[in-house]
């Protein structure tokens, strides 16, 4: 070995040395965060400037329990825009279910499905680094460079192994807070999200939508009535019939459609990026199925309904969020006066 060998192992070393205080730096900065928003926005903004990375972002698997947290406590600000939600099958396609980050610098063409929608991104290279939650993959950190020699395959990926077992160890701490805070936002009966963070995700949506210029619905429907049906059965049967259409809701609604109990037997659905036919689609499909599988009580099948309102973010007089769940409450209220008008005219031929 010469003095040129020696020297650029030394250099090496010298680099080596450098990277790994950087990444112990990054993980200073986000192993006491006990919140998904601060520590992905975090964790984005620290890889970014520490590594002059030009293009970090996160995805992750639809239907697991990050995904479902995240979903039902909203993001905001830069999450909005660094954040997708991947199908399982298209995901595992293309980063595999281990635990190695997966490093690309040919054709990049199908990776394009895990960059977000509204980003141009100029990317020769790619890294995608697995998160998981304690032994299930729940998605990547995605890191890319216009550079093709950034990330090659072959290359040592330690730092990168070790960044993703620190980020896994964050995740299941968060997402055990994110629970508990979550408790104090949700109905106590049904799970679903309360009125209140209803409200606070029906703002963020709204103001997606008018960004992108993205089709918004929102249903309010209740269970018709529902005063008799607990006058004959019992509270305890209407509570039961509660969280069954409640589990039928959120049975029947996407990934990224917010299920909330308003209030009483009222339900409030906000559907981003849906056309108002296919709402109404859901809303028939759900008393479609209430009507072939309802809750039976002692040995009793019990028949019931819902009426629903439905209106759309170009719907006219629509300005703000307020006026949106507004008009589809008042569409509700028309639905449940015909249906009502309907049974007195069937009542009356019949006698």
């Amino acid at each position: 070995m010469n003095m040129n060998d020696i020297e650029e192992i030394i250099e090496r070393v010298k680099r080596n040395e450098k990277i790994e205080r950087k990444f112990f730096e990054v993980e200073v900065r986000i192993l006491s965060i006990l919140n998904f928003k601060d520590l992905f926005e975090n964790l984005l903004t620290e890889i970014r400037k520490t590594f002059d990375i030009p293009y970090v972002w996160l995805s992750l698997i639809q239907e697991n329990n990050v995904a479902h947290l995240i979903r039902q406590l909203g993001t905001s600000g830069m999450l909005d825009n660094k954040l997708n939600i991947i199908e399982p099958g298209t995901f595992r396609s293309l980063v595999g279910n281990g635990t190695r980050p997966v490093l690309v610098n040919g054709d990049l063409t199908p990776y394009y499905k895990l960059f977000p929608d509204h980003e141009k991104y100029l990317i020769r290279s790619l890294a995608l680094i697995p998160l998981r939650q304690e032994t299930d993959v729940i998605g990547s950190l995605n890191c890319g460079d216009s550079a093709p020699e950034r990330y090659h395959p072959g290359m040592d990926v330690s730092l990168l192994e070790r960044l993703s077992v620190i980020l896994s160890i964050c995740i299941s701490n968060v997402a055990a807070h994110e629970k508990i805070r979550l408790a104090a936002s949700s109905d106590p009966l049904t799970g679903l999200i309360n009125r209140r963070v209803m409200e606070r995700i029906l703002k963020r949506e709204f103001s997606r939508a008018l960004r992108y210029e993205m089709p918004l619905a929102v249903a309010f429907l209740d269970l018709d009535d529902f005063k008799s049906l607990n006058d004959r059965y019992g509270h305890d049967f209407g509570d039961i019939v509660l969280k069954y259409v409640g589990n039928q809701l959120v049975r029947m609604s996407r990934d990224s459609d917010i299920v909330t109990r308003f209030a009483g037997d009222e339900f409030v659905i906000i559907l981003p990026g849906n056309k108002r036919d296919d709402t109404y689609q859901m809303m028939n499909r759900l008393n479609r199925y209430l009507s072939k599988n309802p809750p039976v009580h002692d040995g009793e099948k019990v028949r019931i309904s819902v009426s629903f309102g439905v209106a759309h973010i170009q719907d006219a007089g629509v300005q703000d969020p307020a006026s949106l769940l507004k008009r589809a409450d008042e569409r509700l209220y028309e639905a449940k006066r015909k249906k009502k008008k309907s049974e007195r005219v069937v009542s009356f031929d019949r006698s």
